[in-house]
């Protein structure tokens, strides 16, 4: 289980993250959320979502619940397409989208976002970073991210921001995603083929 603490500009208490990822199949897994704000002492938001990968396509595909104290329980559906601009898969153009419904399918809200990331290792000795550039397409609004290693910062252009601190190493996750001496199951070759690395990638981030 990966915990985080995180803390916005606009909060008014530090919240407790927790995640967990199930696999159910090599192209499958369960991904379980929740946050207990520290404040009111009580858990205020629960996720869980069956995320399917498709290394073909570069590309993802989630549906599953969510729970907060001021929508309640509604569905939700994401999505997410990977294009490689590198032959190394560490800066890639990405395209995602997510769509909330109520209980009864009657109320839904969106979001949708264009973003490059850039994932850099050994940006120092014992330092990876990775960057992120995009533009929500419904609140048209920019936004970045920078991660170093456990740490993230994230902003927009209103102005809002938070930062979380855990979640696991980014230069753990970067160095799985890196491993080449692998069987690429498409070319049954080594090392593995952009397709399989973006589809690593996926995965981990």
């Amino acid at each position: 289980m990966e915990t985080s603490l995180r803390y916005g500009g606009d909060a008014k208490a530090l919240k407790i993250h927790a995640k967990e990822k199930l696999p159910l199949d090599s192209k499958t897994h369960l991904q379980i959320h929740g946050e207990l704000d520290t404040r009111l002492g009580v858990p205020t938001f629960g996720r869980a979502v069956v995320r399917r990968f498709y290394p073909d396509f570069s590309a993802s595909l989630g549906v599953g619940l969510q729970y907060d104290r001021r929508e309640k329980l509604r569905y939700t559906v994401r999505a997410k397409k990977s294009f490689p601009v590198t032959t190394d898969g560490l800066l890639s153009f990405n395209v995602k989208g997510r769509c909330d419904l109520d209980k009864e399918f009657k109320e839904r809200s969106s979001t949708g976002a264009a973003e490059f990331s850039w994932s850099i290792l050994n940006f120092q000795r014992d330092q990876d970073v990775r960057l992120k550039l995009g533009y929500d397409l419904l609140d048209k609004v920019p936004y970045m991210q920078i991660r170093e290693n456990n740490w993230t910062l994230n902003a927009d252009g209103n102005g809002k921001w938070n930062v979380r601190l855990g979640e696991g190493t980014l230069e753990g996750r970067m160095f799985q995603f890196m491993l080449v001496d692998e069987v690429c199951t498409h070319t049954s070759r080594v090392p593995r083929c952009v397709s399989c690395m973006v589809w690593r990638r996926l995965i981990l981030f």
